[in-house]
């Protein structure tokens, strides 16, 4: 079953780390996706751009609305997904355990529809 692992840090974490720490957890994403790979799970990932970056799309009234800016603004934004290949529920969250984003934020697991 496909599951998308959703990774939520808090983007002033990211900005006070000094660039050892940065490496460091550069290091640690590395070494989650390897262990992805060894054991056949990894499917994909991809990081994304800073939550002030985004734009927000949404129609009402049969009008677009377009806003800049993440869609919820919180402490924790989606920061990158990692799509993994795996048995069960189960599997998943020992993966989401050993993502990086478990100890510095939250990762949340959803099963991948059409997969």
């Amino acid at each position: 079953m496909r599951y998308i692992l959703m990774n939520y840090l808090n983007e002033a974490t990211w900005s006070a780390q000094t660039p050892a720490q940065r490496a460091e957890g550069a290091a640690a994403y590395k070494a989650f996706v390897e262990a992805l790979t060894t054991a056949g799970a990894y499917v994909g990932s991809q990081g994304l751009s800073a939550p002030s970056q985004a734009t927000t799309v949404r129609i009402s009234n049969g009008k677009t609305q377009v806003m800049d800016g993440p869609y919820a603004d919180t402490k924790e934004q989606l920061g990158g997904i990692f799509t993994i290949e795996v048995p069960d529920l189960d599997a998943a969250i020992s993966w989401a355990a050993r993502c990086p984003a478990a100890s510095l934020g939250v990762v949340e697991l959803r099963a991948a529809w059409g997969a």
